[in-house]
C-alpha cells in the first residue's frame, strides 16, 4: 500500500468560492436594505448548532479556514453583476454600481479555534459588520463550515470506535457529492483522525498521505498464470520462486489467474505489494496466492506489505488470515509474514466498527468511504445562523421552543474548570466584556435545564472565540496538519463520558448571570400578546 505524504502549499480548490455563491433571498434583502438607508447599519450574526449531530454530544468545528479564504476573495465581478441585473431586474442603477464595491474590509469575525470541540447553543463563530453585508454572507459560511464539521466528526467518531491503533484510510471518493464534497471530505476527515486518502489531489492539494491498494477488476483482467512468467527481480525469477512456494505449501488449487495478477503486480512494486483476496475465494485462493508471492518477494529482499479484505464475515476471516500467516511464517521461519498487514472495506460505518470490536478481529486498518464522506448516518448538521444585535441593540428571535430561541447581543465564549477536576466543566456564554469571578461561587443557568440556576465554584476559565478576521487575516492560515493536531489533543483533554458514542454524558452549556437577565428581559419585551385576552 503506498503512501506519500509531500505537501503542496496550502491552497483551497473549493469549486464556486466567489461572491455569487449565495442565496438568491439574500441579494433581495440587500437591496431592500440598501434602498431603506440600512445596508450600512452596525449587524451581528453568529452561527451555531443546536443538537451534536449523531446521536452524540461534541462536535469537531471546522471550515473557517475556508471561511477566511471566502472573505478574502468576496467580491463580486463585472459578469456577476450584469447576470444580477437580467436576473433581478433592480430599478435602481445605484445598487449596482455599489454592488461593484462590496468586499468583506469592514467585517469582523469571532471564532472558536478550528479543530475544537464544541457544543451545541455556543457560538461558532461571531460575524459582524456591515449588516447588508454580513447578511449576504449567511450562505456560503453556513456552506463552508456545515459540512466540514459534519464530516471531521464522523471521522472522529469513527476513529474512536476503531480505536487508537488501527489505521484509517478514507476511501470515499467515487461516493462522494461531487469533487468539491469529495475534496472537502479527504480533509477534514484527516481533520477528525483519519489517517490517508486514496484522493490523490486531496493528497497533491493538502499534503494528506495517499493510499491504495488494488481493485477487483485488475485481478480479473488477467487470464492465466504464464502472463506473470517474465517477472524477475535483481536477476531472479519472481515467477519461479513463487512457484517454488506454491509446490512447498501444496497450494496448488488455488486461482491461476489470480496469483498471475498478484505476481505481476509484485513485480512492478516489489516494496508495495498489497493484494485484494477476495475476488475468488479469500481463504482457499486469495491468502493462499498472497502467501507464496509475498514469501518469494521475502527471498529476494523484498518486504510485501499486506492484503485487503472485501466482503464476508470480517472478523471471522482476519481472525482465520491471521493465523494462517502464523502458521507458515513459523514453518517457514519468515517471521515478517506473521506481521503483515490485515486490512478490510466493504460498507464499514461505525456501528460495524463497534461490533469488529466487541466479536474480535485481526484487521490492522479500515478503508472507508460511502459511510464515512456522504455522513449516511446523518447527512447534514443543521448550523443556523442568526441576528443578534444591530447598531448596538440586542435582538432575538423568539420561539415557544426553548431550543430555538437566540441568545441576543455580542457575547464572549468561555471554557470553565471547576477546583481539583481535570476536565471541563462547562462552556459559559456571556455577555461581551462580562467579567466572571473566580474567587467564589457565581450563579450560572444551565441552556439545557430550562435555564435551572445553579451556583458554582471555577478555578480557571478559558476564553474560546478569538478575533480570526478584521479586514484581513487575524493571523496566517492554518494547515490542516496543525488543524489535526489540535483536534486529537482536543479529543484527549476531554472527560471521556462527554465523548462516549453510546451513552455519552451531557457536557453543561450555561449563560452567565448577564447573558441570562438580558434574554430574559427581551424576551419578555418581544413576546407577542395572547390576542384571546384582548378585548374589542
Amino acid at each position: 500500500m503506498e503512501e506519500s505524504a509531500t505537501v503542496h502549499g496550502d491552497v483551497s480548490y473549493r469549486i464556486g468560492l466567489n461572491g455569487l455563491m449565495t442565496d438568491m433571498y439574500q441579494i433581495r434583502m440587500a437591496y431592500t436594505y440598501f434602498k431603506t438607508g440600512k445596508h450600512t447599519d452596525r449587524g451581528i450574526f453568529e452561527a451555531f448548532f443546536r443538537k451534536a449531530p449523531f446521536g452524540g454530544e461534541f462536535t469537531i468545528f471546522c471550515g473557517l479556514r475556508e471561511v477566511l479564504l471566502f472573505l478574502e476573495n468576496f467580491r463580486l465581478e463585472d459578469s456577476h453583476i450584469e447576470y444580477l441585473r437580467k436576473t433581478m431586474k433592480f430599478e435602481d442603477e445605484e445598487f449596482y454600481k455599489w454592488l461593484k464595491t462590496i468586499n468583506a474590509k469592514e467585517v469582523k469575525v469571532y471564532a472558536i479555534q478550528e479543530g475544537s470541540l464544541v457544543f451545541p447553543r455556543v457560538p461558532v463563530m461571531i460575524v459582524e459588520g456591515p449588516l447588508a453585508i454580513v447578511q449576504w454572507l449567511e450562505t456560503p459560511i453556513l456552506n463552508l463550515i456545515n459540512f466540514a464539521s459534519l464530516v471531521a466528526t464522523n471521522a472522529a467518531r469513527m476513529r474512536k470506535a476503531a480505536g487508537p491503533t488501527k489505521s484509517l484510510m478514507e476511501f470515499g471518493l467515487r461516493r462522494a457529492q461531487g469533487p468539491d464534497g469529495a475534496l472537502t471530505a479527504t480533509q477534514y476527515s484527516y481533520v477528525g483522525g483519519f489517517d490517508s486518502t486514496s484522493n490523490v489531489f486531496g493528497g497533491f492539494a493538502y499534503g494528506i498521505p495517499v493510499v491504495g491498494t488494488m481493485a477487483h477488476a485488475y485481478v480479473t483482467s488477467f487470464q492465466s498464470l504464464e502472463s506473470a512468467k517474465d517477472a524477475t527481480l535483481n536477476g531472479k525469477s519472481l515467477y519461479e520462486t513463487t512457484l517454488k512456494y506454491r509446490e512447498l505449501l501444496g497450494y496448488t488449487k488455488t486461482n491461476d489467474s489470480e496469483l498471475g495478477a498478484f505476481i505481476a503486480y509484485a513485480w512492478q512494486n516489489p516494496n508495495s505489494f498489497f493484494g485484494l483476496v477476495d475476488t475468488y475465494d479469500t481463504l482457499k485462493s486469495g491468502v493462499p496466492n498472497f502467501i507464496v508471492v509475498s514469501l518469494a518477494l521475502f527471498e529476494l529482499g523484498y518486504k510485501p506489505v499486506g492484503f485487503r479484505l472485501d466482503s464476508g464475515d470480517l472478523a471471522v476471516i482476519s481472525v482465520q488470515s491471521r493465523e494462517l500467516l502464523r502458521q507458515v511464517a513459523e514453518k517457514q521461519n519468515v517471521p515478517g509474514l506473521a506481521k503483515i498487514i490485515i486490512s478490510a472495506s466493504n460498507d464499514i460505518n461505525e456501528a460495524a466498527l463497534l461490533e469488529l470490536q466487541q466479536k474480535g478481529h485481526e484487521i490492522d486498518s479500515f478503508g472507508i468511504g460511502t459511510n464515512l464522506v456522504t455522513c449516511q448516518k446523518q447527512p447534514a448538521l443543521g448550523m443556523v445562523y442568526k441576528l443578534v444585535e444591530i447598531n448596538g441593540i440586542p435582538r432575538l428571535k423568539f420561539s415557544e421552543e426553548n431550543l430555538k430561541k437566540t441568545f441576543p447581543g455580542k457575547k464572549n465564549i468561555y471554557r470553565a474548570f471547576l477546583p481539583d477536576q481535570k476536565f471541563a466543566y462547562c462552556d459559559i456564554i456571556t455577555a461581551d466584556g462580562e467579567i466572571i469571578q473566580t474567587d467564589g461561587e457565581v450563579t450560572l443557568y444551565r441552556v439545557n435545564k430550562d435555564f435551572e440556576a445553579v451556583k458554582v465554584k471555577i478555578d480557571r476559565l478559558e476564553r474560546i472565540d478569538r478575533v480570526s478576521w478584521d479586514g484581513k487575516y487575524s493571523q496566517p492560515l492554518e494547515s490542516v496538519q496543525t488543524l489535526r493536531t489540535r483536534a486529537s489533543e482536543q479529543i484527549a483533554s476531554f472527560d471521556p463520558n462527554v465523548l462516549d458514542l453510546v451513552k455519552p454524558k451531557k457536557y453543561e452549556v450555561m449563560l452567565s448571570a448577564r447573558m441570562y437577565e438580558l434574554f430574559i428581559e427581551i424576551s419578555e419585551r418581544e413576546k407577542i400578546q395572547d390576542l384571546s385576552l384582548i378585548h374589542i
